[in-house]
């Protein structure tokens, strides 16, 4: 591992092992949730928003792990601006129609959506460190946001009891199980290759180029986990249907503060660097606002699109200074 174009081979390799274990894994996490009887809305709450969100959770976990504490925020900042500016830009962009936004995700969700990104941005500015009391009520807040998520969706989840109990759905076979079961082992050790090799050639890269481990993790590693999203995006774009995208967005983002944050923040303090500060801060804050205007109308034209792209491009192009 000593020359750079080897290294860099690593972590594109360990990049995409990491997010397509995470699908995989997610997959059949899903499955085996349905084969256990669990409501099909249950399980889209629970096992498949978090699933969405394992590749930042587990290369956060591994730069703790590796003593790179610095990759958490940056991650997260990265991935956030990512999912909003590319992921719902991109869907304005190639939907087929006018994307809309659902009613309960402006009344209930979209304000934690932007409550968490301004939480986020005044833990970092008060000292450039999340603590491990500021990782705990990031923790307990998803707590209460999936109790509550859970408990106001009441008649979805009966609504879902009922397809659960549906005679004329397929059951699942014993091998098929074990078949799932399997999957769920195997892709939960490349998770574990994949973020170790990641994180760990990151590291070695930014030493080599006198790269901060902050600003590869911003970009190339943010931008990273945020690809399946974004081929999801386009695919579902091309048919119609990208309005998935920005529940997607909303859900995943609040995941990457509370828990993506709180749960390496709960084993070492987080630092936040002055770059990440003064401007990936900021930017994430503009983003979150833009998003909560743009969608007060219940919808996202493909001019508000552009906008968000337009804003991830120089959002990039100021990060490595090009612009």
């Amino acid at each position: 591992m000593d020359s750079l174009p080897l290294l860099l081979l690593i972590f594109v390799l360990g990049l995409a092992t990491l997010v397509k274990a995470s699908d995989f894994f997610t997959d059949a996490a899903e499955k085996l949730g349905l084969a256990m009887g669990l409501p099909p809305f249950i399980v889209g709450v629970t096992i498949v928003s978090m699933g969405t969100s394992l590749p930042e959770l587990l290369s956060s976990l591994f730069g703790i792990f590796q003593g790179a504490a610095e990759v958490v925020a940056s991650n997260v900042i990265g991935s956030n601006i990512a999912n909003i500016c590319l992921v719902v830009g991109t869907a304005a962009i190639m939907s087929t129609k006018i994307l809309r936004v659902m009613y309960n995700l402006i009344s209930v969700d979209l304000p934690l959506f932007v409550g968490s990104a301004f939480l986020f941005s005044l833990m970092a500015s008060s000292d450039q460190t999340f603590t491990r009391g500021e990782a705990l009520i990031l923790v307990i807040g998803y707590i209460v946001y999936l109790f509550y998520i859970l408990k106001s969706s009441d008649e979805a989840t009966d609504d879902s009891n009922q397809e659960a109990v549906d005679p004329s759905a397929p059951a699942f076979t014993t091998a098929q199980l074990m078949r799932e079961v399997l999957i769920l082992v195997l892709s939960g050790i490349f998770i574990f290759l994949g973020a170790n090799y990641t994180i760990d050639s990151l590291i070695q890269i930014s030493d080599r180029l006198n790269i901060g481990r902050d600003i590869i993790a911003i970009s190339a590693v943010a931008l990273g986990t945020s690809l399946p999203e974004l081929m999801v995006t386009i695919n579902a774009a091309l048919k119609g249907k990208a309005e998935l995208a920005v529940g997607n967005v909303i859900g995943s983002n609040i995941f990457n503060i509370f828990v993506v944050v709180g749960i390496p923040g709960l084993i070492r303090p987080l630092p936040v660097s002055d770059a990440i500060l003064t401007h990936s801060v900021p930017t994430l804050l503009a983003a979150s606002l833009l998003m909560f205007f743009i969608v007060q109308d219940n919808k996202i034209t493909i001019w508000e699109g552009w906008l968000f792209i337009m804003l991830y491009i120089w959002f990039m192009g100021t990060t490595f200074q090009v612009i």
